[in-house]
């Protein structure tokens, strides 16, 4: 029915032919007897790690000629709850046309903490809003075409199928920028994460690898980001809020493993910047950016950054086998327990783009604003940590 049952499959990516000119200069294996890694363990764990990619600067065959000048009518799908939040901001005040499509079950807009109130005034006077399922395609197409806009900005998107309808009703799109993850990329000992890397095609990704593909497919003049970890503000991700809940409760951080395991996150406001940047940018035209941190981190590192940033003791960790634990449905830690970092070398070339925050100033950002305010979006629950603690005593 229509092309739900003709999606193109997941590639490894869609311009590979046209980036043989690429390379990473600095591509590290963590197996490596020469590897950093095996010096970590008498390094101070909260120095932040950094390995760095160089690459070559190469312009895709086709890439659309497209100039950000104008004012543009935004469709943003999602947009309420933390990515789009910022973006949305930063987009209204470039003076474009924002709209927000959601199924309206959150406010369309929220004062920010440290918000004035004439900023914030400024911005809901803006702001236009379309109700809406996206999964009723039928009311995506007449409602979209009835209204016309020039980009999408698609923050929300999992699966291709959700995209198809929003291409169908707006055959002359001139931008269709997508939030994709870093996590799409095939599991490796060969790190940081490059743009041209294997990816996964089987990972719980797979919609957003698939959806890349369409847009391509289509001849659509498209940008993905792929993030890797997202922290700050607003975040309904437990990523920092984790630490947090502990550190604010005085109780131990029970990390997986080592604790060695190298890690990346990057601040939202740096990564609607970075969305803010390849809007009508010729040089993201049919492009893919890894956007995150600037420095790689530890586990254990991460956890002494989120004490330092909130102004707490450097905190007491214990590790732990994760193989010798039932946690059930239960998450006892929230990042996957591996290395998994990825170059933002690209982005940084190509768009001219740099975080601005680093690692511990982007804690402190986030715990001003929000969890230091008593906001967070999930209670604290300590039970897996119980398991993992009550056991750790016993053993000792």
């Amino acid at each position: 029915m229509g092309r739900e049952n003709h999606l193109p499959p997941a590639q490894t990516h869609t311009h590979k032919e046209s980036w043989q000119g690429w390379w990473c200069s600095t591509r590290i294996s963590l197996l490596s007897p020469f590897s950093p890694l095996l010096s970590l363990t008498s390094m101070a764990s909260d120095s932040p790690i950094t390995f760095r990619c160089r690459r070559k600067v190469c312009q895709p065959k086709g890439a659309l000629h497209i100039t950000a000048s104008g004012e543009k009518k935004i469709l943003m799908m999602g947009g309420t709850r933390f990515i789009g939040v910022f973006l949305a901001r930063l987009l209204v005040k470039q003076g474009h046309q924002v709209t927000l499509f959601t199924r309206g079950k959150a406010a369309i807009t929220q004062q920010l903490p440290g918000e004035s109130d004439e900023d914030y005034a400024e911005f809901s006077s803006k702001v236009l809003h379309l109700k809406g399922d996206r999964k009723d395609f039928e009311f995506v197409k007449t409602s979209l075409t009835a209204e016309g806009f020039d980009v999408v900005y698609d923050i929300n998107g999992r699966e291709a199928v959700e995209v198809e309808p929003i291409l169908d009703a707006l055959p002359n799109l001139q931008q269709f920028i997508y939030c994709s993850s870093a996590g799409v990329y095939k599991k490796s000992d060969i790190l940081p994460h490059c743009e041209i890397d294997e990816v996964d095609p089987k990972s719980r990704h797979k919609g957003k690898l698939e959806t890349e593909s369409l847009l391509d497919s289509r001849g659509v003049n498209w940008t993905s980001i792929r993030p890797v970890y997202i922290y700050g503000p607003l975040n309904y991700n437990p990523v920092e809020e984790w630490f947090f809940h502990r550190l604010k409760a005085g109780r131990p951080i029970p990390i997986p493993s080592s604790g060695i395991q190298i890690t990346q996150l990057g601040h939202v406001k740096d990564l609607a910047t970075a969305f803010l940047l390849v809007l009508g940018n010729e040089k993201a035209s049919k492009q893919v950016f890894n956007i995150s941190g600037e420095k790689y981190v530890t586990f254990d590192g991460l956890a002494k950054a989120c004490a330092k940033a909130a102004g707490f003791p450097e905190p007491e960790i214990v590790h732990y086998n994760p193989k010798e634990f039932d946690f059930g449905k239960k998450k006892a830690f929230p990042f996957r327990d591996q290395h998994f970092f990825a170059s933002i070398e690209k982005a940084k070339s190509v768009l001219g783009w740099k975080p601005e925050f680093s690692l511990v100033e982007g804690l402190a950002d986030s715990y001003n604003l929000d969890f230091g305010r008593g906001m967070f979006r999930k209670e604290a629950d300590f039970t897996t940590d119980d398991m993992i603690l009550g056991k750790s005593l016993v053993s000792v």
